[in-house]
């Protein structure tokens, strides 16, 4: 019996696969670690740019280049999850996320801690594809809303912890000990997966295409480094001296580099996917609720990683708060999106995606327009009204988007389709943090230029980006009135129908 017979079979029973949960669960474990590594570094990115004497927009690559890293891996994971088995993926992920999670904790300098984020990257990169294409396997669709609900819970977690542990640490203790702290957690995930993780289906011996991997990493690497570049402008063109290119030249030419390559990159897996052969099958697309849904994706990841990579730098800069008081306010958000999860996960089964997805994403750009008036004054009880309800926004979102978007895939396509969804997420997530702190720095040093001080010079530029965010945000809004319930799951065989 083959992968594709036995997942026909498990789509119409009522309950999942016990060994497939077990799977499951040690994937969220690992997703959590990885999560809870990234989510304490918004609020660590200050204190890591006046410890090493770094630019907010050089800096602020500890996250974008980490994002980067994981939108040129994760392209790569359709082919690697029809290749490899499920516990060959899972130990290489953690093995990579925990290697660089050390060369984080000891790195002397910018550099090292910059290899490490990108290791820890690598190994981040497989493991969230990997969920994704596990869930959609194992688990029946009349019930994918509500495990994709916990799925939510548990990973919501991550972000209700990160911020405020982060704070906690770097109040007290020096930022190493974010990594001091995540490492053991990573060891353990590792050692409990390499104990207790499974095979679920079966691989394929496909060669992989070495020109659509470098074709891949220079097309979105090119795309994100470009935009990054954009930080600063003049400024970055005055710190340089005589240099013979200017930051925002280089950025123009690399985007350039990177859109020409990505046109390559998708006429050449157009012509891959004919024979099977396709290192990112793009027949997804054919799917219109796949593209509708993760277009909304895109612009949401574009907003969200933009503008919670800005809060705590407008938070500590602007407002004048302190690190644990900037994850405190991000904390109730946090804790009421988890517990939110599985409430989401059956109103989704039992509605369908538009009665959360269209509220939702009016509640997020509502919350980021609100945030476009922000001042040094304003108050953080504001602050932390405004996050919450964002955060609720974001919930009622990220279920029915991943729910409905790779539930509308034939099976086989279902690694491509959670590469294609998770490409795009980070690639916009780089690019929302690219523009916004571009934008921030740049009205920031023009201000500090004319004699501002620095939190009144901030505070523009933080309207500013949020402004830019708040606007993107409406297209989410826009779109959102157009997503269905796939039909696999409005009726299944047999008569279990919604």
């Amino acid at each position: 019996m083959t992968s594709t017979d036995t997942g026909a079979i498990r789509a119409q029973q009522q309950e999942i696969d016990p060994k497939g949960m077990r799977v499951i669960w040690l994937l969220l474990i690992a997703a959590f670690t990885a999560i809870l590594n990234e989510t304490t570094m918004g609020i660590a990115i200050p204190h890591l740019n006046a410890d090493l004497g770094l630019a907010p927009e050089l800096g602020q690559w500890l996250t974008s280049a980490f994002m980067l890293t994981m939108a040129v891996v994760i392209p790569t994971t359709g082919f690697l999850l029809q290749r490899f088995t499920t516990r060959q993926i899972f130990l290489a992920a953690m093995i990579a996320f925990s290697l660089g999670t050390l060369v984080c904790l000891i790195a002397p300098g910018f550099v090292v801690l910059l290899l490490g984020r990108v290791i820890q990257a690598a190994g981040t990169g497989i493991m969230m594809p990997l969920l994704m294409t596990t869930m959609m396997n194992v688990v029946p669709p009349q019930s994918r809303g509500r495990m994709m609900g916990r799925v939510g819970m548990v990973i919501s977690l991550a972000p209700a912890i990160g911020p405020t542990l982060s704070g906690a640490i770097l109040t007290t203790l020096s930022w190493r000990w974010i990594f001091g702290i995540v490492l053991p957690i990573a060891l353990a995930s590792l050692l409990i997966g390499a104990k207790w993780m499974t095979n679920l289906g079966e691989t394929r011996k496909a060669p992989i295409d070495v020109p659509s991997v470098i074709m891949s990493a220079i097309a979105f690497g090119g795309i994100v480094y470009g935009l990054s570049q954009f930080g600063g402008g003049a400024h970055g063109a005055a710190a340089d001296g005589g240099a013979s290119i200017s930051p925002v030249a280089s950025g123009a030419i690399a985007l350039v580099v990177g859109l020409v390559m990505l046109a390559v990159f998708v006429m050449r897996q157009l012509k891959l996917q004919r024979i099977d052969d396709a290192l990112l099958d793009l027949r997804v697309f054919q799917s219109r609720n796949f593209t509708i849904s993760i277009v909304i994706m895109a612009l949401i990841a574009l907003t969200m990683f933009g503008s919670l990579t800005l809060l705590p730098l407008y938070l500590q800069n602007v407002v004048g708060l302190d690190a644990l008081q900037s994850g405190l306010i991000l904390l109730p958000g946090s804790v009421l999106m988890g517990l939110l999860g599985p409430i989401m996960g059956r109103i989704y089964d039992a509605k369908g995606p538009r009665t959360l997805l269209v509220p939702g994403t009016i509640i997020v750009a509502a919350a980021i327009f609100v945030y476009a008036t922000v001042s040094e004054h304003t108050p953080w009880g504001l602050l932390m009204a405004v996050q919450t309800a964002m955060s609720v926004g974001m919930a009622m979102s990220f279920t029915p988007l991943f729910s409905a978007s790779l539930g509308s895939l034939e099976r086989h396509l279902y690694s491509h389709g959670s590469a294609v969804l998770n490409t795009l997420q980070q690639v916009a997530g780089a690019a929302g943090v690219a523009i916004l702190i571009a934008t921030y720095s740049s009205i920031l040093h023009a201000g500090e230029e004319a004699g501002v001080p620095a939190a009144a010079a901030g505070a523009p530029g933080a309207r500013t980006a949020f402004l830019i965010a708040a606007i993107i945000s409406l297209v989410s809004v826009a779109l959102s009135f157009f997503v269905r319930k796939p039909e696999e799951q409005e009726g299944m065989p047999g008569g279990h129908g919604h």
